[in-house]
């Protein structure tokens, strides 16, 4: 075990797999000698050099394509997003190509592609760069979407998108770039893609959170932990596939649930688990009605102090954990 940061996990899962496989590609704006615009990729042009780490037009339609092009003919390439907003200039090439290539062709042709998003708010980037989509690609067939939530997760899940022969929608909240974390040095760590993560037990109320407010959660837990209330916190670390039995299970054993996701509410990831367990046996269990905690109905704001208020804050997931404990 090492400490890294997330940013530094993510660097070494690329890193290992291009040492690994030759087929392994890493394109995007800005990763080649720059380092990426979060310096995730810093080091990696001098090790690989400009045929495996290529940096790209100012075009994510460019990026998208391309990375759908060369996995379909035999790549597995990595294509970062310099933010996950810009997602909507790619959404042809992925949606309506990547997605569906393999089903289209009877399973004949495969699309080893990562497509990596740093995602979300907290860096005061304001309305445009600040979004967290990640719902909208769990709506489409054919993607599978992946939210590691610390650095150990992020290297284990990245190893296995990256051997995956299906499009992988990799998104990293661009505040936990700095989180530390021991993470495994060997390079055969993998998670399954489609298990989740049970990150603390707890016997009265179960949190099923992602991303960056996972760490919310769990610091929420400590202190209503100190007014009787235990929570256990579960983290599904991949949205598709969901690993819906963990969840189930949770919920039946605590008998109550909140759902929380830092995207806005509406249409929000946290209303699709939310349902999973009201139409699960789970339903039979619960105490009280499911309970989601998302970001507000509005864009990102400039202002620090407004762009804390919009998303899930710790005295918020406390709160929400004493109500549905008092109902």
């Amino acid at each position: 075990m090492k400490e890294m940061t997330y940013a530094e996990a993510i660097r070494a899962a690329m890193s290992e797999e291009m040492r690994r496989d030759p087929d392994v590609i890493f394109m995007g704006e800005d990763i080649g000698l720059y380092g990426g615009a979060f310096g995730v990729s810093v080091g990696m042009f001098e090790e690989f050099g400009p045929d495996r780490v290529r940096d790209t037009p100012i075009s994510e339609a460019v990026i998208a394509g391309a990375a759908a092009g060369a996995a379909v003919t035999g790549m597995r390439p990595i294509a970062e997003l310099m933010f996950m907003d810009f997602s909507t200039i790619a959404m042809d090439s992925l949606v309506n190509q990547a997605a569906k290539m393999r089903y289209m062709f009877g399973g004949k042709a495969k699309v080893p592609m990562v497509l990596r998003c740093p995602a979300g708010s907290g860096t005061g980037a304001a309305a445009q760069h600040s979004q967290s989509l990640e719902a909208w690609f769990c709506h489409v067939p054919g993607l599978k979407v992946v939210t590691p939530s610390t650095p150990a997760d992020a290297k284990g899940l990245l190893k296995a998108a990256i051997r995956d022969d299906n499009p992988v929608v990799f998104v990293e909240q661009k505040l936990l770039y700095r989180q530390k974390g021991m993470v495994p040095e060997e390079d055969d760590f993998i998670l399954e893609i489609g298990k989740a993560d049970i990150k603390r037990e707890g016997s009265d109320v179960t949190v099923v959170v992602y991303g960056r407010m996972l760490q919310r959660a769990l610091e929420a837990a400590e202190i209503v932990a100190k007014e009787g209330i235990d929570v256990e916190v579960v983290d599904p670390m991949t949205l598709v596939p969901l690993d819906k039995e963990t969840i189930i299970n949770s919920v039946k054993k605590t008998g109550r649930a909140i759902v929380v996701n830092e995207a806005v509410k509406t249409g929000g990831y946290a209303g699709e688990i939310a349902a999973v367990i009201a139409e699960s046996d789970a339903f039979d269990y619960l105490d009280a009605p499911v309970l989601r905690l998302a970001g507000k109905d509005v864009p990102i704001p400039y202002n620090p102090d407004l762009e804390k208020a919009v998303v899930p804050s710790v005295n918020e997931i406390a709160d929400a954990i004493r109500t549905v404990m008092n109902r």
